[in-house]
């Protein structure tokens, strides 16, 4: 018999998950009564092992050969915690530690228990919304714009739909400063086909001025790019979104800029930035190893110089000072930022950036790309202070993206799936979990259809040869509406990459961002993902908890609460046929079918949402 403690189940540990200074919670743990237990504790030390507190239990009582013991803790700071059981028996003492959702003696994992702000709070329009992610190059151009300050060299290509170019010059360098001309004009004009989607959250990955078609290599933060257009063009994106009932947020890239920017002026186009020397004001941005040559740069690509985050001058110029780059760009209609590499800048940076956001707008969103587990991220040997500093309200859900993608190919039975899906609950406050930006796919991920059923090559001449069969990619849409409903149903904001929804395939950077196939979108796909955005309506769908109700097999079903309203799902990625056993409104299905005695049964890749 083991000696049994499950801290996803409130029998064991209420409240679930995450908790606020001083917040009382209770703790129970059965032990065989063969084991004669006379005393229980539980030990919470740091993640280095320092201890924090020891908390002794009581004996609650006898049933069914285990004895029941529970105590009561709380802890007084903000702060990642983690903790075990110290257990004196019949055979001496010896420590308790976790292994999986069981318990095992003297050796495994400890508990995770973040303790976060009181005042932590994210915004409402933010949870459960249904996010469109936009490469801006690549979704629409609509009209021409005055490339007279746009930065040299660049191919502004008239081939739209055309393979992005992926090749190095005679220098060996892939420049990525082929363009194919999309622009706020073309986006606000496709603003109703999102919303169509039931989108009602805008990401743009960089609009600001830059050399590259990624523009993650900043020239101007203060200047929209002018292969996108103008400032006034961009007013008139953010104010047709808000009469759309959407919000838009930007890609926040402040642990680097290009060195072709008006800050380094690598190569003298803008006449002040840092490698003309100490008269520049943006000299102290940089760390220069030998002026003016060699400097630190982000992953060793001189195109990008890394900043000194917290370099007074770079802060006020980024948040502080008048008209920084946060107001600027708030003032524009913009609601909130998605922080690029957010595990490469300071903990005191985001922190500074999040209060000075908020005192900016207090409704205004924060995310972060954070492709681990964000609640004990280490960067750089320190652990992240995201949820216990209340620095992010949301992070990109790469943990459930990478379990979602192996059950689909079939490469997890389910059981994986479950467990990583209440971690994930577990460990993230709750007002971050409804906030997840729940993604399939990125401008940094192979596109989903092709994830689904291929092995990603490591070349790119291959990747550019990679295009699926008939019979794959019938699989891959079987497997995508699988995927997606998981994505729609889950706690979080569904986020749809652009041209997902309308079939679009590919491999990896550049491949990944090909231009939108208007006229030639595949129409089902598009009318599965209305649907799913229709659903996703549901306010239990929106705010609801999440609890598994049982996994394996090919077979997951889940259920989410919320204000006494109930809805359970029920996914069926095997051969065999799988019973819902519930009974009530059918919200969505696909595969499924109902007897005459009433009983409803999923066929193979079926789905249904019911509200019991």
């Amino acid at each position: 018999m083991r000696i049994l403690y499950n801290s996803k189940e409130l029998y064991y540990k209420a409240p679930f998950g995450t908790l606020v200074p001083k917040e009382a919670c209770s703790l129970r743990i059965l032990i065989p009564c063969s084991c004669e237990t006379s005393a229980v504790s539980v030990e919470f030390e740091t993640e280095d092992g320092t201890p924090v507190g020891s908390f002794p239990f009581r004996k609650e009582g006898t049933k069914d050969l285990y004895d029941s013991f529970t105590c009561t803790v709380s802890l007084n700071t903000c702060g990642l915690y983690f903790y075990w059981f110290r257990i004196t028996a019949n055979t001496g003492p010896f420590r308790l530690f976790k292994q999986g959702n069981d318990t095992n003696m003297e050796a495994g994992d400890r508990w995770q228990l973040s303790v976060i702000p009181e005042n932590f709070t994210t915004p409402d329009w933010l949870k459960g919304a249904v996010i469109y992610q936009i490469f801006p190059d690549r979704f629409k151009k609509s009209g021409d714009c005055d490339l007279h300050d746009k930065l040299q060299p660049f191919i502004l290509r008239e081939d739209w739909g055309g393979q992005p170019q992926y090749s190095p010059n005679e220098k060996g360098e892939v420049l990525c400063n082929d363009f194919f001309g999309g622009n706020f004009r073309g986006i606000t004009e496709k603003l109703e086909y999102i919303r169509n989607l039931g989108a009602t959250v805008l990401y743009l990955n960089p609009i600001g001025m830059a050399f590259s078609n990624h523009r993650y290599d900043t020239a101007d933060y203060k200047r929209p790019d002018p292969m996108l257009g103008t400032e006034e063009d961009f007013r008139t994106l953010t104010t047709k979104a808000h009469e759309l009932g959407m919000h838009v947020i930007l890609d926040g890239v402040y642990s680097h800029t290009g060195a072709n920017s008006v800050y380094f002026d690598k190569f003298g186009i803008f006449g002040n930035g840092a490698v003309k020397g100490e008269s520049s004001p943006y000299y102290s941005w940089y760390t220069f190893k030998h002026f003016p040559d060699k400097y630190e740069c982000w992953w060793g690509f001189e195109t990008l110089p890394d900043v000194r985050e917290l370099d007074e001058n770079y802060q006020d110029f980024i948040m502080y000072g008048q008209d920084s780059v946060l107001e600027h760009w708030l003032k524009l209609g913009a609601d909130g930022f998605r922080l690029d590499v957010v595990d490469e800048l300071p903990d005191l940076f985001v922190s500074h950036l999040k209060c000075r956001l908020r005192e900016l707008r207090p409704d205004a969103a924060l995310l972060g790309e954070v492709w681990e587990d964000a609640s004990n991220k280490k960067a750089y040997d320190e652990l992240r202070r995201y949820f216990t500093d209340a620095q992010l309200d949301s992070t990109m859900n790469y943990p459930w993206q990478k379990a979602i993608i192996r059950f689909c190919r079939e490469e997890d039975d389910g059981t994986a799936l479950a467990e990583i899906l209440m971690t994930i609950a577990e460990n993230y406050p709750p007002q971050v979990v409804s906030c997840l930006m729940n993604l399939l796919g990125s401008h940094d991920t192979a596109r989903i259809l092709t994830a689904l059923v291929r092995k990603i090559p490591d070349t790119r001449p291959e990747q550019a040869e990679v295009v699926l069969s008939e019979e794959e990619r019938a699989l891959a849409v079987r497997r995508l509406h699988l995927a997606s409903f998981l994505q729609f149903t889950l706690p979080g904001s569904p986020s749809i990459y652009y041209g997902d929804e309308a079939g679009m395939e590919g491999c990896k950077d550049p491949f990944n961002r090909a231009c939108f196939p208007w006229g030639n979108e595949d129409q089902a796909l598009t009318a599965w993902y209305q649907a799913l955005g229709r659903m996703k309506e549901h306010p239990v769908l929106r705010y609801g908890d999440l609890r598994v109700l049982s996994a394996g097999e090919g077979k997951l079903s889940f259920v989410r609460t919320w204000q006494g309203r109930r809805v359970t799902m029920f996914v069926n990625r095997s051969d065999a046929p799988q019973m819902t056993d519930a009974a009530g409104t059918i919200l969505f299905s696909e595969n499924m079918q109902q007897l005459p005695n009433g009983e409803r049964f999923l066929l193979p890749y079926g789905v249904c949402a019911i509200e019991t």
